[in-house]
């Protein structure tokens, strides 16, 4: 009887341990607590770019993967490309930006 308890309490760790691990994070995949941090991340530097006088926020695109943003889309000037870089940078939670906005 012993043994069936203790079979139980490795099987229940063992399982515990597999659904922890399907939810780790890797180099190329997210966790789910990095998902939802860099969704809020996302959120956030988009509402700064659309509340940005200088910058035309519904051109610019923003992606988050483990806290780097890429940037993408179009921008007016040289001078709204920067800006729209240096407001991203400010925003909470951003590692580091990457600048794939292009000015015709």
């Amino acid at each position: 009887m012993n043994f069936i308890v203790d079979l139980r309490k490795i099987l229940v760790v063992a399982l515990a341990a597999l659904f922890v691990a399907g939810c780790a994070g890797t180099a190329t995949r997210e966790s789910t607590g990095e998902y939802v941090d860099d969704t809020t991340i996302t959120t956030k530097v988009k509402a700064a770019l659309l509340n940005d006088k200088d910058i035309s926020g519904w051109r610019i695109n923003v992606e988050t993967f483990k806290g780097v943003v890429q940037l993408s889309g179009f921008a007016n000037s040289l001078a709204e490309r920067r800006k729209a870089v240096v407001v991203t940078r400010g925003v909470a939670g951003v590692k580091s930006v990457k600048d794939d906005i292009i000015v015709p």
